[in-house]
């Protein structure tokens, strides 16, 4: 008896120790299964996408200008080669990105609402400042901060660790954190002006409540619901994992490939996700080519998980490194797919009439593993380093925007919002504040001046003015990181004169402190600060002397 007791134990400390060996991939099996429950994803439906008039009642040009704008997820500087000269060591080309440059305007000096996605989401849609109405920090599963949390405490090579916060403060189930229904979106202001509204792809700015879609201007949504692009085992899939990561390894495990369209059941895309998303924005180009429409074909590309086409990835064999091929082969399909929109606009006879604007929510991300994405760019995706907030930013319109401009003065995401209301000669919202201005003109040379002169970003204890090209961040809960640049002669902030300036440092402080009286509370707390380099990628070691930031979220 006692032998199988002395047995018995040592079977249960074998597992004990396997099981702490393997404490991550247990944790997240959990975290997976759980999310699952409930979620039932039927086979493909097909899209029958309202339709307008079956014959014209004015031509192209005397109706209001179709308005498409194409927001990447996560594209780096460098991604897009008009900006930086492209990935795989420029030999990864965008030629039809760089075509609405080329046939516009290229914004050179374009920044995004945000260091991270939905608050820049949000500031596109409502034409603001999210502070102004509370949002603040990106919505997350509630399984998500606890889940990153656990894997990287349990990683030793990770010095820095998150720093929880509001640790008892009650968190919103994520369909509920977003933008309220009482903000007059871009897409009610056009539908209220006529034009007929689709979004496609990636919403992240609340679902209940009438924050979704539908319920926030747009006649009709075909909503991304889960992260991948194809079926992980897909023949015709290359996946690149980043186990160095721990938001790519929650990702991975909580994944489904599944849409949905106007609120119905989840189903299954019929392809690769980026080449879907394309395949349905042309026919909703083709259902209305007779009235004015405003579609936003928010990609989901090229986030993580990366995911390539077989064919895509075939397509760079110069590049070594598995996970830059992948990335490669996703920028190639994405590059693909402004191409096929900007072909069914010509071949149905709107191009001229058409405003196009391209542009990323934020910079590409440090977690990738990839060490040039936002060259020359310092920082992140998570930061506001002008390699997370610094975007490609571009917008053409034959019958009003020369081609070949390029246009040097800091612009916003917020501006979309006012460039397409003028365009459709729509009205702003006359009760609130409006942060951004109609751009055209300045492009055009008509108006003169800058768009802004003052420009902000506020995130809990991360805080950075922009005046006149002086950029002051201020980062920690005591302001304990202060730098200082001035983009004018230092636009890859590589001087911190936050010492040698402290007149400067006073003058935008006031600036700052200005602003964030005009703002509101947000409307669901942090619960973590997590630290990010700014100049080493997550998969590059740590070494004294190495600046980080503190991203609250």
């Amino acid at each position: 008896m006692g032998r199988w007791i002395v047995r018995g134990g040592a079977v249960l400390a074998v597992l004990l120790v396997v099981a702490w060996i393997f404490r991550v991939e247990l944790f997240l099996g959990v975290v997976g299964m759980s999310v699952g429950l409930g979620r039932t994803i039927g086979p493909h439906q097909e899209i029958e996408w309202q339709r307008g008039p079956e014959a014209a009642t004015a031509p192209p040009s005397e109706r209001p200008p179709n308005i498409v704008l194409i927001l990447a997820d996560d594209m780096g500087w460098n991604d897009v080669s008009i900006s930086g000269g492209g990935a795989g060591g420029g030999t990864v080309q965008t030629p039809n990105i760089d075509s609405i440059a080329r046939s516009g305007v290229n914004l050179t000096w374009g920044y995004s609402g945000n260091g991270s996605c939905a608050p820049s989401r949000a500031a596109i849609l409502s034409g603001r400042y999210g502070t102004r109405f509370g949002f603040e920090f990106t919505p997350t599963p509630a399984a998500m901060a606890p889940a990153l949390q656990f894997i990287m405490d349990a990683d030793s090579n990770r010095k820095r660790k998150p720093v929880p916060s509001n640790t008892k403060a009650e968190r919103l189930p994520m369909d509920e954190m977003g933008m309220p229904s009482s903000e007059i979106t871009l897409a009610e202001t056009l539908k209220a002006a006529g034009y007929h509204t689709a979004h496609i792809g990636k919403w992240h700015v609340g679902r209940t409540h009438g924050m979704g879609p539908n319920a926030q201007g747009f006649d009709e949504t075909l909503m991304r619901e889960g992260p991948l692009f194809l079926p992980v085992d897909h023949p015709r899939v290359v996946n690149s994992r980043q186990e160095f990561d721990a938001i790519d390894r929650f990702l991975w495990t909580v994944s489904s490939y599944s849409a949905s369209y106007n609120d119905g059941p989840l189903f299954e895309p019929p392809g690769y996700l980026t080449d879907y998303y394309t395949d349905e924005a042309i026919k909703v180009i083709e259902a209305n080519r007779h009235r004015p429409f405003f579609l936003y074909l928010a990609h989901w590309a090229i986030h993580t998980p990366l995911q390539a086409r077989r064919d895509d990835y075939d397509a760079f064999p110069q590049i070594e490194s598995h996970t830059e091929r992948t990335y490669a082969g996703m920028i190639r399909s994405l590059d693909r797919s402004v191409g096929r929109v900007l072909d069914a606009l010509r071949e149905q006879g709107l191009e001229e009439n058409t405003l196009v604007i391209f542009t990323s929510d934020n910079g590409g991300a440090g977690y990738l593993g990839l060490p040039r994405v936002n060259e020359p760019f310092r920082g992140w995706k998570l930061t506001f380093f002008e390699g997370g907030v610094h975007v490609p930013f571009m917008m053409r319109w034959p019958a009003k925007i020369p081609a070949g401009q390029t246009y040097h003065q800091p612009v916003h995401h917020f501006d979309i919002y006012a460039t397409a209301a003028a365009a459709a000669g729509a009205a702003l919202p006359a009760d609130r504040k409006m942060d951004g201005v109609d751009l055209v003109p300045f492009v055009q040379g008509k108006t003169e001046g800058v768009p802004h002169e003052t420009l902000f970003w506020t995130q809990d204890h991360y805080r950075v003015v922009l005046h006149r090209g002086w950029k002051l961040t201020k980062n920690g809960p005591a302001d304990e990181f202060v730098w200082l640049f001035d983009l004018n002669e230092d636009p890859t902030e590589q001087h911190n004169l936050a010492e040698s300036r402290p007149e400067k440092v006073r003058e935008l402080n006031e600036l700052l402190r200005a602003h964030l009286d005009e703002q509101v509370p947000p409307l669901w707390p942090t619960v973590a600060a997590m630290p990010v380099a700014i100049d080493k990628h997550l998969n590059e070691p740590e070494e004294p002397g190495d600046e980080f930031v503190l991203y609250p979220n």
